[in-house]
């Protein structure tokens, strides 16, 4: 099911972006019909079950009218639970078309919020139609069919209102973990106050402090890289250890959270950090990548075992150094000016094994 839910929730992406219904033979000539008439459809038959019921209480046909009256009350409650339950509809679907979308949600949810939302292709002349019944207690229940549900998608507003009140959601959104991972550089105390902008971001020229410098005998030790042509440069090397034992608790507590609301942690897992793309890979992809094969299911892998916790920790920490810490990271050059300067690629080398082999003598 998985691998479907990919399939139809991305081909449908696709053909919306693509504008391709545009272009259709024959699609803008057309009678497309998008009035579902849910409300009306529903209230029609409604009033006319209220009018009977009344009339009972009226001529008094009904005995003590306890049951009927009860159910009078919900006739008269009916609308405004519609109104609500409809509203909640709406505002989960729209999960749908947030960035990020894990396509692994069930793709009903896409077809479904097409079909509110009168996207091309989705409307009643193509096959579609949207039921609301009203139930016994005062519950409703609004089903969706159409051609690409292989069954029809229902959803019980009692059963929504519990998921909503237990803050869980039916379509499951992405959390962004982006933004939490650039606040996340800012708190690691990698860098010094006043790299921090008043917009608690970083500046432009912002530095990993000097404490996490790689040193040889007080002095910063070097990684020569060779530019090409013969010649070479000095760049920093970084302390690792160092930086991964600063990192480590705010990383922890970072995924701690993350974990605390499961469902998105398999949104996470399944947009960013499975298949462990970078942000400019996927901005060079026509889609950005997901999980596919390694995809977490929200029906089977629900709740998250302790072996999945730790791979979420893991690949959460390895996407926050390859996406964020790594360009602090890369090809730094020092800030002595005369360390700096592009020299001759063998003689550089050759000096530092030098100074290696002096230091060893000394000790």
């Amino acid at each position: 099911m998985e691998n479907k839910n990919i399939q139809i929730n991305l081909l449908i992406q696709q053909i919306l972006k693509s504008d391709n219904m545009a272009y259709a033979p024959g699609y803008i000539a057309s009678n497309v019909d998008v009035e579902f008439r849910i409300l009306d459809n529903t209230y029609q038959f409604a009033g006319k079950h209220y009018a009977r019921l009344k009339t009972m209480v009226e001529q008094g046909k009904c005995g003590d009218c306890i049951d009927v009256n009860r159910e009078l009350n919900t006739l008269l409650a009916a609308p405004e639970v519609s109104l609500e339950f409809l509203g909640d509809i709406m505002s989960e679907l729209s999960a749908v078309e947030t960035p990020n979308y894990d396509p692994n949600n069930y793709f009903g949810f896409m077809v479904a919020n097409c079909i509110m939302t009168e996207k091309p292709g989705f409307s009643k002349t193509d096959g579609y139609m949207i039921e609301l019944a009203l139930l016994d207690g005062g519950n409703q229940e609004i089903t969706f069919t159409g051609p690409l549900f292989e069954s029809p998608l229902v959803i019980n507003s009692s059963a929504l209102s519990s998921l909503l009140e237990s803050d869980t959601s039916m379509v499951v959104q992405t959390p962004d973990i982006n933004l939490g991972m650039s606040e996340l550089l800012v708190e690691s105390q990698l860098f010094t106050p006043d790299m921090v902008g008043e917009n608690k971001k970083l500046s432009a020229s912002a530095k990993i402090s000097e404490q996490f410098i790689v040193k040889f005998n007080g002095q910063p030790d070097y990684e020569i890289i060779d530019i090409g042509g013969g010649k070479g440069r000095n760049v920093l090397r970084y302390d690792m250890d160092k930086i991964e034992r600063k990192i480590n608790p705010f990383i922890n507590a970072e995924v701690a959270g993350l974990l605390s609301a499961e469902q998105e942690a398999v949104a996470a897992w399944n947009v960013f950090l499975a298949k462990q793309t970078s942000m400019e890979e996927d901005d060079q992809m026509t889609q950005d990548a997901n999980a596919a094969e390694q995809s977490w299911s929200y029906q089977k892998d629900l709740p998250l075992d302790q072996n999945k916790k730790e791979m979420f920790a893991e690949k959460y920490k390895l996407y926050f150094i390859d996406n964020y810490l790594k360009q602090f990271l890369t090809n730094k050059f020092p800030s002595v000016e005369k360390d700096a300067a592009v020299f001759d690629l063998e003689e550089g080398r050759q000096a530092k094994v030098d100074k290696v082999m002096g230091a060893n003598k000394q000790n």
